[in-house]
């Protein structure tokens, strides 16, 4: 479509560059990742500089460009990660430190937190501890566990909060020489895993310029009138305040856009849409800041980042009275998104769209802010209240007015501002509640005056209690108006049982939680001013609350943000091992500088195709239903759409009877693959799928939960059992018997990088080259070929490397591989199918949600006779992995406890949801939080502490499982006992009782949890593995082998085994990819096992080499590798040999309920303790010790990576990590906004892990053990440290201390479980009513 008019010249430079084009794909930088598409997620971090009109300096700002409009660039450079640094040329010390600190896994995350960095060191060469977690708090990452990438960032750091004693390097976290355990005693521990002294220095000046030519344009800057035209929108960038108002007069209906932080989600997933839009980024009028003797008045375009900075100048330079509510702004900016959002959304924008869950507005209302809105027609004042805030037409602006800036008064003596927030995490979250609240006594009294709060989150708009307020004015600030505010805010603050986001009563407690917080923070700030006090303190107690002292002064305590620290401990090789034999050290990852420069390719890295086509899916938007049409012709009919693809085109077969790729007739799930439209653009297709007309016809019963399965006896397949011992017996000679329910919710991969493929057909014989992030490429390649009707050996699946998987891309990768080659076949064209984050979680499914009964007998001594645990999960629609999910939920049960007398029972629900599939840890992370909710229940009745339970029930000797699987405990207990005794866990105990004791409000938990693991698959032909290994003439090798890079870091240790083998330095071998082509019929890398049985391949390959060079080398010991390769391809010794590995044997008979399903186990412990706000839910994690047997490490830095990796993400999906459907079964939460995996502010306060020294294993490669699940369920201790913290608050409210497990324990779980008399208003209320 033709532009209507000439555009304007879009002048900006990128990496030095001038451009005028965007720069991902058309400049070919495709270092900058594409991950969520709204800015959530910090993939796409770049830095853009421009020269700042007021103080003339260059600023460097990090933003996500995902939400940056290219328009918006006219005048600034930008950096991306190739920008900073290249393998090719020169890295930059941020690319290595991160890269050599073990900071990458998968790496899609890794350009995002290099260029966070790097900005934050553009503008502090030297930057305290406290920024960099700042500066990386908008970034996310799924593999690492974020520890190492902060310990690169620290070696930045002006200073450090580990105490280096006396100069010393010694820690006070490393162990003591009097320590206990074997990891104090042994001298061949080691807690360095990288050296800080090889790294290159940071030199500022050697960063790139600013361009002149930008320079010059800022100094004489351009005046008129900017317009670029695009396809469907006109972009009108004025160079003057005139020029603005007259542009708004004449489009009243245009919005001004600044950051893009609410106009492009909106634009994006709301489908809002704006022919024209007005940029006011080179007003200066709107970025003007004055100083008042009452206030301050900050201009409408300021950032939110520059308005931090404006807030804390104006609090460093004023007394504090004049301030309090510049210090509440300043505490939600400190947590309000990440930092990349901060420096692009405006402080006009943020107040303008008006969210209910604005986290200023609130506490600009309270503070009697004013807006100063111009037109052309003038200027007018109006207050930032309730009635602009409800968007009233009296109180708003007009179409034609703009918001020119914001006028904030100077808080006064004896009055007293304070703003609440509670979110499912701390930072980087949406709060559920947020709430602002100021008051004025009359001066020398605590008489109020004047009274002003207004709550975020509680309905459809910010909400103010001004009717509570004005019933209080005049009132004494006593527990009596306490009692009476609570009451009137509830009253006025009603939220109905349908209110946005649900969670009525957690969110009414929160309303009247925070007015008492706020009570308490008052009335200590009163006890300061008045004297004499006109009331004695004594007499504001209470019957209904304890007196204000020291043991409630907690609750005004936030929670800080701290670096996390922590010691990681692994055992060093053996002192006469070669210098060039890398297993067992903690060499690098060897893609981790790749990463690091953004020079790593993945699947959507991959350069256009000639003819390439894109893919965009059409899903159900119905559960359950019929299809009764489909209309394609209005998306045909749109420009660039080339075709439709339906189940009528595929050729072979279309999935399975109950699993089709393509719906046919009927939809069993909101979200399953209806058709795909195929259009020359991803644009095109994307607007294509929107008008595509599906006709449904409802059908019944539509299920949902696991209950309602349950009751429709809706199941995906037969029940597993085991048993042993006689159950029915063993309960009728117990002392005690305890029954109980746990439910466990889903959990989404959240890998970084989506689902994606590339197909591109050949020319010939129906060949198909298929580029796809999986885990498992064969099944790719088979599913292609059956879906295609044509041999397997027409398809080639290529994994160069994956953006994370954690089961998520074992077997759907293979429906999408299968649709886009129906695609390509069709047409004739490559085929690149990319899903955005929404469709991805819409359509992929993830861990199971299971619903647990258990009924426990046991003596008083704490000694559990019999356990009968019934387990059900939800499948989702289809059965995919839920049967193998079911059996090994069953299978892994027991855990580290020898009981008796056992029943466990499952079975997987089928349910109008997508269906759900595998995931790290395969069920043993949901089941097991069974089996460990009945040991805290026993605990609670026998009166003793949950850990005396454990050990009392652990294995002991040599036994064998309820599946007649023998095996030796002994790593088990080892690792039970240095836990205990690392995390010096008594005396912490002993701790924790003493500071609830003192603390009212806040409590703290702590908890010890062993582990055993079972690692692989139950099948033998499933640990089959093979290698294929080329030696060249020049020596160099060339790898292949059958596991695939997922971030685990498997091409690594490859590498060290073929090295070791071999007996040459890694630098000699290279993995370029896995191939179907050079490996066949592979197995999916998946179950721990890859690196076991892959290395066994690679092993046997290299051998087999080795031993055909042998007589060469015995006839000249003294020759150089590359004289033996040569001398042997003279003599026609072949130098390509495939390694083969049969595999571990594993089988089970559920008839019999026996066999031997696993090769080995992995054993761990972990100890969590943590801190909750009774009156918020919310809770900080203060330490985490964790002990794992790894036997002997082939890699200790990837080993412990992968270690804190899986806790951090097994913490999440106990704690913050909840999926939130619509009654309909649309799932809500479908983005980092809205579904709270883990940031790096949610890493414990001290965060150390061990690996179990001196353990060996005969039956794996170097004795080593696979590691990449088995951390997963540790997380769990950050769970049982919770709910001890709640039993803690529970016990001393005498409330009963058992109560549902249900994880994940949100905010809303813990806060309402701390039931306290503002829980029992807000259910008293709701009775009333």
């Amino acid at each position: 479509m033709p532009c209507p008019s000439r555009s304007d010249e879009l002048v900006f430079f990128v990496n030095g560059r001038k451009v005028s084009v965007g720069y991902r794909h058309h400049v070919r930088l495709t270092g900058t990742k594409y991950a969520c598409g709204r800015g959530g997620c910090g993939a796409c971090t770049v830095m853009v500089s421009k020269r700042d009109p007021t103080s003339q300096e260059i600023r460097h700002f990090s933003v996500t460009a995902c939400l940056v409009p290219i328009c918006s660039l006219y005048g600034a450079a930008v950096t991306t990660v190739e920008g900073v640094g290249s393998i090719k040329t020169r890295l930059h010390p941020v690319q290595e430190r991160i890269a050599k600190s073990h900071g990458t896994q998968c790496g899609f995350c890794t350009p995002g937190m290099v260029m966070s960095m790097y900005t934050l060191l553009r503008n502090h060469p030297q930057p305290s501890e406290e920024q960099l977690l700042e500066a990386l708090a908008g970034n996310l990452c799924r593999c690492t566990g974020y520890r190492p990438i902060l310990a690169s960032g620290k070696t930045f750091c002006l200073e450090s909060n580990g105490c280096q004693q006396k100069g010393t390097g010694k820690c006070c976290l490393d162990l003591g020489e009097n320590d206990s355990s074997s990891l104090g005693r042994k001298s061949d521990i080691c807690t360095e895993l990288f050296v800080k002294e090889e790294f290159q220095p940071l030199d500022p000046t050697q960063e790139l310029i600013f361009p002149p030519e930008l320079l010059r344009m800022a100094e004489d800057p351009e005046k008129r009138t900017l317009t670029f035209h695009g396809e469907r929108v006109t972009w009108i960038s004025p160079g003057t305040f005139k020029d603005l108002l007259e542009l708004k007069a004449k489009h009243p209906e245009a919005p001004l856009i600044l950051g893009n932080t609410s106009l492009g989600p909106a634009m994006r997933s709301k489908g809002h849409f704006h022919p024209i839009l007005l940029s006011p980024a080179r007003i200066s009028e709107l970025n003007v800041v004055s100083k008042t003797n009452d206030g301050l008045t900050i201009g409408a375009g300021c950032s939110l980042a520059h308005v931090k900075d404006i807030l804390a100048e104006r609090v460093s330079e004023l007394p504090e009275e004049k301030t309090q509510t510049y210090r509440a702004l300043l505490k939600h900016l400190k947590s309000l998104a990440g930092q990349q959002i901060r420096n692009m959304a405006s402080l006009g924008g943020h107040i303008i769209s008006r969210h209910s869950y604005s986290d200023l507005n609130p506490i600009l209302a309270v503070g009697n802010t004013t807006l100063n809105l111009t037109s052309e027609e003038g200027t007018r004042r109006i207050p930032l209240s309730e009635h602009f805030l409800a968007g009233l037409a009296s109180a708003d602006l007009k179409p034609e007015e703009i918001l020119e800036s914001v006028y904030i008064p100077h808080s006064q003596k004896w009055e007293f501002v304070s703003a609440f927030r509670q979110a499912q995490c701390q930072h980087n979250a949406l709060p559920d509640v947020n709430a602002g609240m100021r008051v004025l006594f009359k001066e020398g009294t605590d008489i109020i005056e004047d009274l002003s709060i207004t709550y975020g989150g509680v309905g459809a708009a910010t909400v103010s209690a001004h009717k509570s307020c004005q019933q209080l004015l005049g009132r004494q600030w006593d527990e009596l108006m306490l009692d009476e505010a609570c009451r009137r805010l509830l009253d006025e603050v009603s939220l109905p049982g349908w209110a946005p986001g649900g969670r009525v009563e957690f969110k009414r407690t929160l309303v009247v939680s925070f007015f008492f917080k706020f009570y308490l923070q008052v009335l200590q700030e009163l006890k300061k001013l008045i004297k004499p006090f006109p009331v004695p303190v004594s007499s504001l107690n209470s019957r209904h609350y304890p007196e204000i002292s020291d043991r409630f002064l907690s609750a005004l305590e936030d929670f800080p943000g701290t670096v996390p620290q922590g010691v990681q401990r692994y055992q060093s090789v053996d002192s006469h091992q070669p210098l060039q034999d890398p297993v067992g050290r903690p060499v690098m990852h060897l893609s981790g500088l790749k990463h690091a420069t953004g020079e790593a390719e993945f699947c959507d890295d991959i350069p256009m195709v000639d003819k390439e086509l894109h893919m965009a899916l059409v899903t159900s938007t119905r559960a359950y239903a019929k299809i009764i049409s489909i209309d394609l012709s209005k998306a045909l009919e749109i420009p660039g759409v080339v075709d439709v693809i339906t189940a009528k085109d595929i050729p072979g077969t279309n999935g399975t009877e109950d699993d089709k790729l393509l719906a046919v007739d009927e939809v069993l799930c909101v979200g399953q693959i209806i058709c795909a439209v195929v259009a020359e653009t991803d644009v095109q297709a994307k607007r294509a799928i929107e008008k595509i007309k599906i006709t449904y016809e409802e059908l019944e019963p539509i299920i949902f939960t696991i209950e309602d399965a349950i009751k429709h006896n809706s199941f995906l397949c037969p029940e597993k059992k085991l048993e042993q011992g006689n159950i029915e017996e063993a309960f009728e000679k117990v002392d005690q018997i305890v029954e109980g329910e746990v439910h466990v919710g889903g959990q989404e991969h959240f890998y970084m990088e989506t689902q994606r493929v590339l197909v591109i057909p050949k020319t010939e014989d129906k060949e198909l080259d298929i580029y796809v992030s999986t885990q498992d490429p064969a099944h790719v390649q088979k599913t292609v070929s059956s879906t295609l009707h044509i041999p397997i050996n027409r398809i080639t699946c290529h994994v160069k490397r994956v953006g994370g998987g954690f089961g998520g891309k074992i077997g759907r990768p293979a429906v999408f591989g299968a649709i886009a080659a129906v695609g390509a076949l069709k047409t004739g064209h490559p085929i690149r199918l990319v899903l955005d984050r929404e469709d991805d979680m819409l359509i992929t499914g993830g861990r199971h949600p299971l619903f647990g009964k258990y009924k426990v007998g046991f003596m008083n001594n704490g000694r559990i006779k019999a356990l009968d645990i019934e387990c059900f999960i939800n499948g989702g629609c289809t059965l995919d992995d839920s049967e193998l999910v079911t059996e090994f939920l069953i299978l892994k049960l027991e855990n580290a406890y020898k009981i008796r007398n056992l029943r466990f029972r499952g079975r997987a629900c089928l349910t109008n949801l997508p269906s759900n599939t595998a995931f790290r840890g395969f069920g043993f992370p949901q089941g097991t939080l069974v089996t460990e909710s009945c040991i805290t229940a026993v605990a609670a009745k026998c009166g003793l502490p949950p850990e005396k339970i454990r050990e009392k029930n652990m294995y002991q000797t040599v036994d064998k499982t309820i599946y007649k699987q023998a095996f030796n405990p002994e790593s088990l207990i080892r690792c039970w006992n240095e836990c205990l005794d690392t995390s010096s866990f008594h005396n912490r105990r002993m701790q924790v009782e003493e500071f609830n004791k003192k603390n009212y409000w806040k409590k703290r938990g702590i908890a010890v949890i062993p582990m055993k693991f079972s690692v692989g698959f139950a099948a033998t032909s499933y640990h089959q593995a093979a290698a294929l290994v080329h030696i060249y003439t020049d020596g160099s090798v060339l790898v292949t082998h059958g596991g695939n890079e997922l971030g685990q870091g498997i091409h690594t240790k490859m590498l060290q085994v073929a090295s070791r083998e071999l007996k040459i330095p890694m630098s000699y071998l290279h993995i370029c990819e896995t191939s179907t082509a050079t490996v066949p019929n592979t197995i999916a890398t998946a179950a721990s096992i890859g690196a076991d049985t892959n290395g066994r391949a690679v092993q046997n390959a290299c051998q087999i080499l080795l031993k055909r060079l042998e007589p060469i080398i015995k006839k000249n010991p003294e020759g150089t590798w590359e004289e033996w390769i040569e001398a042997a391809f003279e003599q026609r010794i072949s130098l390509s040999a495939t390694g083969y590995f049969r595999g571990y044997k594993a089988f089970m008979d559920w008839e019999k309920g026996e066999g031997d399903p696993f090769p080995y186990y992995v054993y761990g412990a972990a100890c969590s303790e943590v801190e909750i706000d009774c009156l918020t839910g919310a809770h900080k994690k203060i330490r985490t010790d964790i002990v794992m047997d790894a036997c002997c490490s082939l890699n200790p830095a990837i080993d412990i990576g992968q270690i804190e990796g899986a806790f951090i993400q097994g913490m999440g999906l106990y704690t913050t990590e909840e999926l939130k459907y619509s009654p309909e079964g649309v799932l809500y939460s479908r983005g980092p906004d809205e579904y709270k995996i883990p940031t790096i502010s949610d890493v414990p306060e001290e965060f150390n892990v061990s690996l179990l020294p001196s353990s060996q294993t005969p039956l794996t490669i170097y004795s080593s053990k696979g590691l990449g699940e088995s951390g997963m369920f540790l997380g769990s201790s950050v769970f049982f440290a919770i709910t001890d913290a709640v039993a803690a608050a529970r016990k001393e409210r005498d409330i009963a201390e058992d109560f549902t497990v249900k994880s994940p324990a949100t905010p809303e779980w813990v806060r309402m479980a701390c039931a306290d008399r503002f829980t029992e208003m807000v259910w008293n209320y709701r009775l009333f009513f």
